[in-house]
């Protein structure tokens, strides 16, 4: 049995990643909010010199910036999407086909 090649497993855990990236952006932008705000009230925490009250602040501003990042890479996501027309294919299961559907009732 031959070993997989570890470039090709990369690649392809990369490509799914991206997939679900793309398919669950705002989840994404979540995480990444909630990630952000506890890594920064940890790091906070480290530091004795500040007030509770400074930290908390620090550390829903960073979240805050993290978020913002998140958001502007996901409209890139989705313009690059768009320009390249792969959101036709993934929104196209959703629309009917045919003229079943009309106003003129």
């Amino acid at each position: 049995m031959a070993a997989a090649d570890p470039k090709t497993i990369t690649k392809s855990s990369f490509k799914s990643i991206r997939e679900w990236v793309v398919e669950h952006k705002l989840r994404t932008v979540g995480c990444l909010w909630l990630s952000g705000i506890a890594g920064s009230i940890a790091y906070n925490w480290s530091q004795p010199a500040m007030k509770t009250s400074v930290k908390i602040i620090h550390a829903r501003l960073h979240a805050q910036a993290l978020t913002l990042a998140a958001l502007a890479g996901a409209a890139v996501v989705e313009y690059y999407d768009h320009k390249t027309g792969k959101t036709q294919d993934r929104y196209a299961k959703f629309l009917p086909l045919d003229n079943t559907y009309s106003r003129e009732d």
